[in-house]
């Protein structure tokens, strides 16, 4: 009887695991699970090689978000128009709503180290001699309903940083104007 019992709750959970194809692909968010609130001074990490938005406190990590780019290449961002993510150490410049995107945390993209970059790139002759280097480089969410790009890693963007929308909402209201923002490959 022992064996019989076990065979059942054997198929009753593989086939209870064979149906759970509703979140199937599905990336999520993952947060720490003691001290739930954040504390202190609040960073962020972006991780392209990952395809993560990490957040920070003083105790350490604190949350991890999928996010998606612009460019499959995941290369640093050469000109205006390259639809390439930047790399480099900013700071989060504004927050506002966003008719398309739900929310926008813009950052401080170009920065003088951008700048230089772009100028030293420009006189070895390896961009363009009428490139320019752009600006508007933000967080922000998906179009309305199309949250899958994210689980998918369809890169979409001109350059920002997208998230779900849900959980953009989440970023938008933990991450205050002036938050450090490292974005690495």
């Amino acid at each position: 009887m022992n064996v019989k019992k076990m065979v059942l709750v054997g198929l009753a959970a593989t086939s209870l695991l064979a149906f759970r194809d509703a979140g199937a692909g599905s990336r999520t968010s993952h947060k720490r699970f003691f001290h739930r609130q954040l504390n202190g001074e609040v960073s962020v990490v972006i991780l392209k090689e990952s395809y993560e938005l990490k957040v920070y406190d003083q105790d350490g990590w604190y949350a991890t978000y999928p996010v998606v780019f612009g460019s499959k290449s995941l290369e640093d961002k050469m000109y205006e128009g390259d639809r390439k993510t930047p790399e480099g150490v900013y700071h989060i410049a504004s927050k506002r709503l966003h008719e398309k995107w739900d929310k926008m945390m813009l950052i401080d993209y170009p920065t003088k180290s951008d700048q230089a970059k772009f100028n030293e790139r420009k006189a070895k002759g390896l961009i363009p001699k009428t490139a320019r280097i752009g600006n508007g480089i933000g967080i922000h969410g998906t179009w309305d309903r199309d949250d899958m790009a994210v689980d998918l890693f369809q890169n979409w963007t001109n350059g920002c940083i997208s998230l779900k929308r849900e959980e953009m909402d989440e970023i938008y209201a933990m991450i205050p104007v002036g938050t450090k923002v490292t974005i690495k490959y």
